[in-house]
């Protein structure tokens, strides 16, 4: 990973991702996770043609090639981000307002967000705007991409590994004032069954139980990539959370909420989520 990034460096972010991506278009196919992806796309969309989401499909890889060139040119992107130029910037967004809400309401909040489009950009512009992030994610099985890719990991304030403990970890962030920063549309074990795509899925709980004890507000953050090497980002205002008869936000309606947003995020550009991830399996 290190001479990937390396090597992608010295053509460019443009030809290099360009480069991965004919790659992975090309032999993405060959590899089990593609067959996986073809099922979920299958059964999240039964009312397309084979054709549409095989042209799905090919984005997908698409986008995972360019998402992991991009960690290469992280810092280049930051530092490409205009907070006074929404439009027309190599990274063009909206919400910012909401950004600066959180960071100056002087409570902590829990932003959430997905696997689409470049899913670390939102965290980056965030440190670079004054909003420290904790920050909840599931390391690459592979040890040597993990450690590559936490090594570049410099605009969050701390990083913790989903597992046991986690939930004390990030307890211990609200407390202190962090925010809280998830990504919640992987497959989690230990996780709640609820509805995703009309499908039950071992989801992740956490921003729901959170909240419910904290009663913080909660925003969710995207990236769209968009053509020529851009990319568009969103910050959401603070959901509207649902309540319980007793006044008290309802933890598991909220992470239905979150699910439903996430999924809606998806069908908008179903070929930039990680339809390879085993999201259904039981």
């Amino acid at each position: 990973m290190h001479v990937l990034f390396e090597m992608s460096r010295i053509m460019g972010r443009r030809a290099a991702s360009r480069l991965a991506s004919d790659f992975l278009r090309e032999f993405g196919p060959f590899v089990r996770e593609h067959t996986l992806a073809a099922e979920n796309l299958a059964a999240a969309f039964p009312e397309k043609t084979p054709e549409e989401r095989a042209r799905i499909l090919s984005g997908a890889w698409d986008n995972l090639a360019r998402s992991t060139i991009d960690y290469a040119f992280m810092k280049d992107l930051v530092a490409a981000f205009d907070p006074e130029r929404p439009t027309g910037g190599v990274i063009e967004h909206v919400g910012i307002e909401n950004v600066y809400r959180i960071r100056d309401q002087g409570k902590p909040g829990i932003i959430f967000g997905a696997h689409c489009g470049n899913w670390e950009i939102g965290a980056a512009i965030g440190r670079r705007l004054g909003v420290p992030i904790t920050a909840l994610y599931r390391p690459p099985r592979n040890p040597f991409v993990a450690a590559e890719l936490e090594h570049r990991r410099y605009f969050v304030e701390k990083l913790v590994t989903s597992g046991r403990g986690a939930a004390f970890q990030v307890a211990g962030a609200l407390m202190r004032g962090s925010h809280i920063g998830v990504i919640v549309d992987q497959r989690i074990s230990e996780g709640t069954l609820m509805p995703f795509f009309g499908r039950p899925s071992y989801s992740n709980p956490i921003v729901g139980l959170l909240v419910r004890h904290f009663e913080c507000p909660v925003y969710g953050v995207r990236s769209i990539r968009r053509p020529g090497g851009r990319l568009f980002t969103e910050m959401t205002p603070p959901l509207e959370l649902p309540r319980d008869a007793k006044g008290r936000i309802d933890a598991d309606a909220t992470n239905r909420l979150i699910h439903g947003v996430v999924e809606s995020w998806i069908r908008e550009h179903p070929d930039q989520w990680l339809w390879m991830h085993d999201r259904w399996r039981l």
